[in-house]
């Protein structure tokens, strides 16, 4: 009789650590579909690859950057997805932007990334800063919404490679 319930218990405790543990990859599946898209979009950057670069955008997306404008004060700079695409695809200099200690949050169908960033333009050292993402979730897949990013030189650590 002991050893039947032992057995029940073992059961049980079995069937709840595999219900908790997918319900945990479940949980971590879309903060990993994010990071996906802001992988595609700087692979993209790297390949030059239009195609790839359009792929990870909403169609009503924004980028925006956050920077002082010549004599310190605030300004935010918006630059149209066709130009930023363009820029990059045709640019004559390799770029690599990469990220680290990034931050995802989900609710729904409404996500938002935070990726500290460097930029490196033909292997040397550009500007540092963060990236904020808004994505929003489509029938085909996850797609940036909003795209706003401050760039600096100051405080950055230009070795950092991820």
């Amino acid at each position: 009789m002991k050893m039947e319930r032992l057995a029940r218990a073992v059961g049980v405790a079995v069937l709840a650590v595999g219900l908790f543990s997918s319900g945990l990859g479940a949980q971590e599946a879309p903060e990993a579909a994010v990071l996906e898209v802001v992988t595609r979009l700087f692979d993209g950057m790297r390949e030059k690859d239009e195609a790839k670069l359009r792929s990870v955008f909403h169609a009503d997306a924004r980028l925006h950057t956050a920077v002082p404008d010549p004599s310190g004060e605030p300004l935010t700079r918006e630059t149209p997805v066709e130009s930023f695409i363009n820029n990059v695809a045709g640019a004559e200099v390799y770029i690599d932007e990469v990220t680290f200690e990034e931050v995802v949050l989900v609710d729904g169908n409404l996500a938002m990334a935070w990726t500290p960033y460097n930029v490196f333009v033909d292997g040397a050292f550009q500007h540092c800063g963060v990236d904020v993402f808004i994505m929003t979730m489509t029938p085909d897949g996850w797609k940036i919404l909003q795209l706003a990013d401050t760039r600096r030189r100051e405080g950055c650590d230009p070795e950092r490679r991820g």
